[in-house]
């Protein structure tokens, strides 16, 4: 009986709870439709690509934002893989806030919209995306700063047999401000860890980006643009340098680095209640010590939204992503993305 009289005790709290917390679901379901042309001038051995893709993106999702009080609050959003986009609870604590969970890292800016490649949004060629990880974040105002998890990849060089060993986690931090139409964010990161490869000798790799952004409102129009320089960089955030990352390596006993800068402008505006346009561009370079050619990527995109009714809408898209250097191709790709949201 008393079991019994606990159980029931437990269920309902567990029932006084849910019932007490606000649940607002909401969900995107995304589907892009394109042709891409891939022709490759650095490997005569590969054959170039031309096909027509349908697919759900990934990045379709399903969520719910969850208000306990006014001092706590939380949410969890799904990927169609499926896969966990957002799960993190928000602890407000009257001068700021405290964060636990996976979400959005401070370094993450967010200035494009280009839909090819689920969304892609420049963010591989000039943008900065450290994605969604598991963060300990405090945030007071307009100042955010995190503990996040390191990323210990390499360019390969050290070898199969090297084992790292992590001593302390990344930090990241982000600054925004806002003037009238005028907005400006400065971002950073930096992380460290040891790599030892066969024989024992032990290296440091350090990793750091420094970033700045800002936007411009004109009304019916709008420009954004961001650029970024840092050190290893993909260990931070998302790089396509000539098809693969911007990472450390080695050359006998000597660590390798990998300097980088990325570049985006993006330009916009609203044509009338159902058509808007934005074109964009965005550029990066990595340099590895000692290296005899920059590897350096690009892509450039111009599209439409077409708004069919509230929360229904194609994007009819065209673009370029280019490389050049130790993979030299360019990928020709039109096509749209569908989305609804519900």
């Amino acid at each position: 009986m008393k079991k019994l009289i606990v159980l029931i005790a437990a269920m309902a709290l567990v029932a006084t709870s849910a019932y007490a917390a606000e649940w607002n679901f909401y969900g995107s379901a995304r589907v892009s439709t394109f042709w891409n042309e891939i022709e490759t001038t650095a490997v005569p051995a590969v054959a170039d690509v031309d096909a027509f893709t349908e697919a759900l993106q990934g990045n379709s999702r399903i969520g719910a934002r969850v208000k306990v009080s006014d001092e706590l609050t939380g949410r969890f959003e799904y990927g169609s893989g499926p896969n966990l986009r957002l799960l993190y609870g928000e602890w407000n604590f009257g001068g700021g806030s405290f964060l636990v969970g996976q979400t959005y890292t401070p370094l993450n800016m967010f200035y494009s919209n280009q839909v090819y490649g689920s969304d892609s949004d420049l963010l591989g060629w000039g943008g900065v995306y450290s994605g969604r990880q598991a963060v300990l974040q405090l945030k007071y105002g307009a100042f955010k700063v995190a503990l996040t998890p390191v990323n210990t990849a390499t360019d390969g060089t050290f070898g199969a047999g090297a084992t790292t060993e992590v001593q302390m986690p990344a930090l990241e931090a982000s600054y925004g401000l806002k003037m009238g139409n005028f907005a400006i964010a400065l971002a950073g990161g930096y992380q460290t860890f040891e790599i030892t490869p066969a024989p024992a000798v032990t290296y440091d790799i350090d990793s750091y980006v420094i970033a700045l952004g800002a936007s411009v409102n004109l009304g019916a129009f709008y420009i954004n643009g961001d650029i970024y320089t840092g050190q290893n960089v993909s260990n931070l955030i998302w790089a396509d340098a000539a098809g693969g990352g911007v990472r450390a390596g080695l050359a006998g006993t000597t660590v390798l680095d990998n300097d980088a800068i990325g570049y985006l402008l993006v330009i916009g505006g609203k044509i009338n209640d159902m058509f808007s346009v934005e074109f964009g561009y965005a550029g990066l370079s990595a340099e590895l010590d000692g290296a005899l050619i920059d590897e350096d990527s690009e892509s450039y995109y111009a599209q439409a939204t077409i708004h069919m009714a509230p929360g229904v809408f194609v994007v009819p898209e065209i673009g370029v992503i280019d490389h050049d250097g130790t993979l030299d191709n360019q990928e020709t790709y039109f096509g749209a993305k569908w989305q609804i949201n519900f």
